[in-house]
């Protein structure tokens, strides 16, 4: 990765593309909500070792597919941040119906 992004709105259009096939962006959106579901759930019902799952849920999903479908390295290994809160926008944006539309104001 060449390029270095210095704000989450020119990192957007980056990640994006690294999440190319719709297989990707599905298994994505899946590990994320899994990963806030845990989350979520060891904060209202305990026990609070599920919120340590968390992150093995959601990157786990993400990497694996990176590997497998994309063929690609993870952002996560360089903009820690900001493929976090990309992973959230798209996940987001998926279960709102419009990250279609997002994709194709992308050129994607």
């Amino acid at each position: 990765m060449a390029e270095r992004f210095t704000s989450f709105a020119a990192f957007w259009p980056f990640y994006l593309r690294e999440h190319a096939q719709p297989a990707t962006r599905a298994v994505h959106v899946a590990g994320t909500w899994a990963g806030l579901l845990l989350v979520l759930a060891a904060i209202l019902a305990g026990p609070w070792w599920l919120a340590l799952l968390a992150p093995v849920a959601g990157y786990g999903c993400a990497w694996i597919s990176h590997m497998a479908i994309e063929r690609n390295r993870p952002a996560t290994f360089t903009y820690p941040a900001w493929s976090l809160a990309g992973d959230l926008r798209m996940a987001w944006l998926a279960t709102t119906g419009r990250l279609g539309a997002e994709l194709r104001r992308h050129g994607l």
